[in-house]
């Protein structure tokens, strides 16, 4: 038997990692970051096979990490958690550098400290790559700020992950419930605005295709419904 809950008293970060170059750059939202060695000192990210980002990563050698603060701001999390960079470009209007050693994009937007890797292993799980890098540049850009947790997202911003994440977890595995009443309430898993029928007057259902959440601008198909 597997307690779903169980899973989420595991911790993480919340992080954006990019890759590719001035030309072309793209990026997801990671909550699998971490430091595998000391000497020399490599991090592992770890990203889903559908994520266009993965191709990038393998096409160009290397990939930086933003490492987010916990006001990070919901649009973040929309874009690069929630939307396909093949036809939309994550990096515009935002505030981005290119790495010293590598011309990575980096994300600079609510971001407390960025690291900057040069691709040494790449290691298949299944349905998502390990990419491991030999940390080249770090730095931290503001020594206030309290980095992200997402425990902190789902527990305060009531966000959650999506579905190509290592840790997606279906909450119908969690929280299974009759449904009460005629109007029904919906949660941006992005940044959890919450859609209220009975408040709106219209039903969610019957908005159109290209509505999108008036909090973080995400399409309707990052909605879930809240089973009360």
């Amino acid at each position: 038997m597997i307690n779903y809950d169980a899973l989420f008293k595991i911790s993480y970060g919340l992080y954006i990692v990019c890759s590719g170059n001035k030309d072309h750059g793209n990026g997801f939202i990671s909550n699998t970051v971490f430091q595998v060695t000391a000497e020399p000192v490599k991090f592992a990210a770890c990203c889903s096979k559908k994520n266009y980002t993965a191709e990038v990563i393998r096409e160009t050698g290397a990939f930086s990490v933003s490492v987010l603060h916990t006001e990070a701001s919901p649009d973040l999390f929309g874009r690069f958690g929630y939307k396909s960079g093949k036809d939309f470009n994550k990096l515009g209007g935002l505030r981005i550098r290119y790495g010293e050693n590598t011309g990575v994009p980096v994300v600079l937007n609510d971001t407390i400290a960025i690291l900057e890797c040069r691709l040494v292993q790449t290691v298949d799980v299944g349905t998502h790559f390990i990419f491991i890098g030999e940390l080249l540049h770090s730095e931290i850009l503001d020594d206030a700020g309290e980095p992200i947790t997402y425990s902190h997202y789902r527990r305060v911003r009531k966000g959650a992950a999506p579905e190509n994440a290592p840790t997606y977890v279906d909450k119908s595995k969690l929280n299974p419930v009759e449904k009460r009443s005629d109007h029904k309430k919906y949660e941006c898993l992005a940044c959890g605005y919450i859609y209220d029928e009975a408040i709106e007057g219209i039903k969610f259902s019957n908005l159109p295709s290209d509505w999108v959440c008036p909090s973080c601008g995400v399409g309707k198909e990052n909605f879930m419904e809240i089973k009360e």
